[in-house]
Formats: structure tokens, C-alpha cells, sequence
């Protein structure tokens, strides 16, 4: 059995290349006017890690999930895990900290990358 650290290590890898071709190639055949291949890997992202979540985790295949859902789909987009966090906590009846969290982590990565490049922006003027 493949250790979980290079189980991740190579989803990753795997994940990574395929956003780059998927986002390649809506943008290709939409134009650059919107991010519409970044939108296509969030909810595509998330969707499968929806199915993984059912397939793996209730079907009792969780030894291939820091691979699929941790390596592959982390490296595809962070929104799998985050759109995870968000129904798992809706649906254990935390509503309240649901919104928090959807609407703190939208707040964080926006602010972060704000900071980012008020930051190096300010470092390499």
C-alpha cells in the first residue's frame, strides 16, 4: 500500500495538470472575457467530490480518498473541500456556521489576495 503522503503527492500532480487543461480548454472555446474555466473547475470540482464522498467514504473505499479526493481534487481546486466543509456543517444542522464559513472564506481569500498584492506590489514598485 502506497504511504497517504505520496498518495496525495501524485493526486495532486494529476489534479493540477488536469485544471490546467480543462481551464485551457474553456477558455479556448469561450474567450477570456470571464473566468468561465475557473468557474467550470470549482463546481466540476466539487460535484465530484460529492460523488467520491458517497462512493468512498459511505461505500467503505476510504483507503483511495487522500489520493482521489485529497491529492487529485485538491490539486484541481480547493472549492471540493471547501464546498465539503460547507454542506457537512449545513447538514449536521449548523446553518449559521455554515453561512459564517461560506461567507468568512469568501471574505479571507478575497482579502487575502487583496494584501497579496497591495503587499509585493508595494515590494516590487
Amino acid at each position: 500500500m502506497i504511504s497517504p503522503l505520496i498518495q496525495v503527492a501524485l493526486g495532486g500532480a494529476v489534479g493540477a495538470s488536469f485544471r490546467y487543461v480543462t481551464v485551457l480548454g474553456v477558455t479556448r472555446l469561450f474567450g477570456k472575457g470571464f473566468p468561465l474555466g475557473t468557474v467550470a473547475v470549482n463546481f466540476l470540482g466539487s460535484f465530484l467530490m460529492g460523488v467520491l464522498v458517497v462512493v468512498l467514504a459511505e461505500k467503505g473505499g476510504n483507503r483511495f480518498a487522500p489520493l482521489l479526493m485529497t491529492g487529485m481534487l485538491g490539486g484541481f481546486t480547493t472549492y471540493s473541500s471547501f464546498s465539503l466543509d460547507a454542506i457537512t456543517l449545513f447538514e449536521r444542522g449548523h446553518t449559521g456556521l455554515a453561512a459564517l464559513y461560506v461567507a468568512g472564506t469568501l471574505f479571507l481569500a478575497l482579502g487575502g489576495i487583496a494584501l497579496g498584492l497591495f503587499v509585493t506590489r508595494g515590494v516590487f514598485a
